[in-house]
């Protein structure tokens, strides 16, 4: 998902964090500075529903507004992640040579 708040928050007229923490407030939604930095500027980690609700009050908009699904991003049984290798995906890993600890050579195999 990606979150959406500093576009749709521009949609209704809304260009400064602060002017929209104002407005959450005075429906009940006391967000400090830092969280409301959070919720301006990057994805949220987490948000309570209720919250949500003020919020889309707030703005007069919808979930679907805020909260963009991504389907792209999410992987299917059988699709390798991206930037990573499964494991029995065909790919052969570098050999694990074993060393001795007191720095004397193995013999040959």
């Amino acid at each position: 998902m990606r979150w959406n708040l500093r576009l749709t928050a521009a949609n209704k007229g809304i260009w400064k964090a602060s002017e929209l923490q104002r407005n959450l407030a005075e429906h009940g939604l006391v967000i400090s500075a830092g969280k409301m930095s959070g919720l301006w500027s990057g994805q949220p980690v987490s948000l309570k529903l209720e919250d949500l609700d003020v919020i889309c009050v707030v703005l007069g908009c919808e979930i679907g507004d805020l909260l963009i699904p991504e389907p792209g991003k999410v992987n299917r049984p059988g699709q390798e992640e991206t930037g990573r290798v499964a494991v029995g995906s065909g790919t052969t890993a570098p050999a694990v040579v074993p060393k001795r600890r007191d720095g004397r050579s193995l013999p040959p195999a």
